[in-house]
């Protein structure tokens, strides 16, 4: 088994990366535009840039499938579509998957433990996010420990701000935030908290910064 990071580790590794992107996009287009005006493929190189620099990092996928994710999670590894049926969830991709680092004996035996969904230029509470939100609960729900390798989901994000935004960040994360509690209070097993950067001012550019909110099973409610 391999020593993964703990989960503070990997948080402060996104926020970290996230900055990265944030501070490479200014110094790219000479301070005049923010990240949120670039691709949000800038925003996935720079967070698995920034977490296969853990120490005992973790194997670092990019727009992993649903179906990939669940063959390297659940206890049946042919389970997948039963699972996807039984909790309405469709075909897609998650940001950036997190597996266990082995030395593998074939190439179906990866054993995936979080799961990431990175958005771009966050400023508002969307129907688009919470369907975000609603898919990382759909695949991290339990009633017992074993029914699943994976321990926690994060959607990661960057908001930022011009100067003329009337009503700031400091207003709109509260909002964004209760948004995503409200979905996650459906699904009683689990439990969700948001970590974030200070908010930081670029002159005639905006206000900017970073966040993770963490969904996990909640303990208590798991049986072993």
């Amino acid at each position: 088994m391999s020593n993964f990071p703990t989960q503070t580790e990997v948080v402060q590794s996104l926020l970290e990366g996230i900055s990265k992107a944030a501070h490479n996009f200014l110094f790219w287009t000479n301070n005049r535009l923010s990240l949120s005006s670039g691709p949000q493929k800038i925003l996935s190189i720079h967070v698995a840039q920034s977490l296969s620099l853990i120490e005992n990092a973790p194997e670092v996928f990019i727009d992993a499938t649903v179906s990939d994710i669940l063959r390297c999670s659940l206890p049946n590894r042919k389970a997948f579509k039963t699972f996807m049926e039984k909790n309405a969830l469709s075909q897609g991709v998650f940001s950036i998957t997190l597996d266990e680092r082995f030395s593998h004996q074939s190439h179906n035996d990866s054993t995936s433990r979080v799961i990431i969904t990175l958005k771009n230029g966050v400023c508002n509470a969307k129907a688009e996010y919470s369907y975000e939100i609603e898919r990382l609960c759909k695949m991290l729900q339990r009633k017992s420990q074993d029914e699943s390798t994976l321990d926690y989901g994060v959607f990661a994000f960057y908001s930022d701000l011009s100067p003329q935004a009337r009503k700031k960040l400091s207003k709109r994360m509260p909002e964004i935030i209760a948004s995503f509690d409200e979905v996650v209070s459906h699904f009683p097993s689990l439990h969700a908290k948001c970590i974030t950067t200070p908010i930081r001012e670029v002159e005639n550019v905006g206000e900017w910064m970073a966040g993770a909110y963490v969904i996990e099973p909640k303990s208590e409610n798991l049986t072993e």
